[in-house]
């Protein structure tokens, strides 16, 4: 049977909860900005330098998601850029910046959850532990991509619409739905948030009757307010966004529509993986244990409504894209952790003397081999070598093998490989009188060889002309694909594209090299970089027929 949450705690030992919680979290944040800025051997990922790019050309939203991630950049740069280039050289810890604080914002948030289900302020801040121990919260915390201000919202809003709900603050109602708005600002997916909670009111009798109050309709205009940007830059760029989501996402346009039976397979792997197989299992049962047809308690159907749908809701998606991203469904793990906290109390108190011990031993073991892991990923450079034995030695059909087995290659050797060759190519053109025009091959090279290379040059994108899908710089003008005039006879450095590619939008290709970044002797990525002389521009149709979106 369930235990009831047990009586508030008295006031004295409150507050030494809270401080060790907020103690906790401020020195984590701390720790990961000293980590930036000590030889940090993560450069930005391809998504970070992407959104650094739309950041120097900020406008009301962009090709594939909203405004703010490039606003939180902007703004850290402006305050804080010039400090991180004194101190490493460039300004990445002040793009990752925004990205440590809604880590630790997005913690406080389940704290503050947790002390509000359980009434156990040291409950709240086992929680707190033990999500510091999983590395998708660690690497959330870290890199500034949009899940960063995006998890952090959805956090808030849980606990904005727990107070309205179950402590009757009529404000909170307000405050949820500015945590909406501003998460849609950075992460579509944040509209279902409303229609989850309203799901749950319509579920639970004993809430019914909130759908007829103002507060639950304050929460969903207010929230609308945070599409009225992404809605204008849609009407003025022919409703690209919509394009690229039911293309690209939902697969109505792709070229292969047909359903894929294997996605939801794939999907549950994804996930099982993300959270150490253990911490999804305790979720699944936790979601199993307080299902509505079992739970009566209001409180405890709330963050399961949180937290299945959205799950249920990209399980189904992965029909069309074969299991799709595994940061997809990130936000219904938030309540659901609060939930599974629950659980696992329970267990802990259980009078089955092995579920009890096997508890016991679980989810300490479990939270250290989290730890273990999320250092790791911090520092890659520890278990190279480790790796480099466990997989076959590079060949020419493998070059890069270690890139199976470890995700942060793709975050290596833009800094010390890439940029370097690229300047010192740029040097040779000048020599000869040149100034050379840097382009890559598609969407994902651009913002790094711009953010890397001496002095930030503007960097365009050829992936329209060589058959990779849409992306931003589609739309951004001057552009060598759309207005090939400006761009008539220059020299260009490409990234990124196989030559044969290039030969007839230019009039000579080549030479071409290959710079591949080693870390202990293993290659971990490559590049090709092309120098293309005399640019005539891409056949027309293939412009036209640019269909990928």
């Amino acid at each position: 049977m369930p235990i009831a949450p047990s009586l508030p705690e008295p006031p004295e030992k409150v507050w030494p909860y809270r401080s060790i919680a907020f103690l906790l979290i401020l020195g984590t944040a701390l720790l990961r900005l000293a980590y930036l800025l000590h030889d940090c051997p993560l450069d930005l990922a391809p998504d970070e330098a992407h959104y650094w790019h739309w950041s120097q050309r900020l406008d009301w939203s962009y090709y594939s998601k909203g405004p703010l991630v490039a606003l939180l950049i902007r703004a850290s740069c402006w305050f804080f850029g010039p400090w991180s280039e004194h101190v490493t050289g460039n300004q990445m810890a002040a793009v990752r910046l925004p990205a440590i604080v809604c880590g630790a914002l997005l913690l406080i948030s389940i704290y503050v959850l947790t002390a509000l289900l359980l009434r156990m302020e040291k409950w709240a801040l086992i929680v707190v532990g033990l999500a510091l121990t999983m590395p998708i919260i660690a690497a959330g915390s870290l890199l500034m991509t949009i899940d960063a201000p995006y998890t952090c919202c959805w956090g808030w809003a849980l606990v904005f619409v727990y107070r309205a709900l179950f402590r009757e603050s009529k404000r909170s109602w307000l405050w949820a739905g500015v945590c909406v708005a501003v998460g849609v600002l950075a992460k579509y997916t944040m509209v279902l948030f409303v229609p989850m909670v309203g799901f749950f009111l319509l579920a639970t009798p004993a809430m019914r009757g909130q759908l007829r109050r103002r507060g639950f309709w304050l929460m969903v205009l207010t929230g609308a307010l945070g599409g009225v940007p992404i809605l204008i830059w849609n009407m003025q760029n022919d409703w690209m966004t919509l394009r690229h989501t039911l293309g690209s996402h939902v697969g109505i346009q792709a070229d292969n529509p047909s359903i894929r039976w294997l996605g939801p397979l794939a999907y549950l792997a994804m996930q099982c993986g993300l959270f150490l197989v253990y911490w999804f299992i305790v979720w699944a049962l936790a979601m199993v244990s307080h299902r509505p047809g079992r739970e009566k308690r209001p409180e405890y159907r709330f963050l399961w409504f949180m937290s299945v749908p959205m799950f249920v809701f990209f399980m189904l998606f992965s029909l069309k894209n074969g299991g799709g991203e595994p940061n997809w469904p990130i936000t219904a793990y938030l309540s659901g952790m609060v939930l599974a906290c629950a659980w696992l109390l329970e267990q802990f108190h259980s009078p089955n003397t092995w579920l009890r011990r096997t508890t016991w031993i679980m989810v300490p073991t479990m939270a250290l081999v989290g730890l273990l892991l999320t250092v790791l990923v911090h520092e890659p450079r520890l278990v190279l070598p480790l790796l480099a034995r466990l997989v076959r030695a590079p060949t020419k059909e493998n070059p890069m093998p270690l890139r199976q087995v470890d995700a942060t290659c793709r975050l290596r050797g833009f800094r010390e490989a890439l940029a370097p060759d690229i300047d010192q190519v740029r040097g040779q053109l000048r020599a000869e009188g040149i100034e050379p025009i840097l382009a890559g091959a598609n969407w994902n090279l651009p913002g790094e060889v711009s953010f890397y290379c001496q002095g930030h040059p503007v960097v365009y994108s050829l992936g329209g002309g060589i058959g990779e899908r849409h992306s931003q710089y589609d739309l951004w003008r001057p552009d060598p694909i759309a207005e090939p005039a400006p761009f008539k006879g220059q020299t260009f450095i490409v990234v990124g594209a196989r030559p044969d590619l290039l030969r007839g939008a230019f009039e000579r290709v080549g030479p071409s090299h290959e710079v591949v970044f080693r870390d202990a002797g293993q290659p971990l990525c490559s590049w090709t970089v092309t120098v293309c002389r005399g640019y005539r521009g891409f056949a027309s149709d293939i412009v036209k027929n640019r269909d990928k979106y």
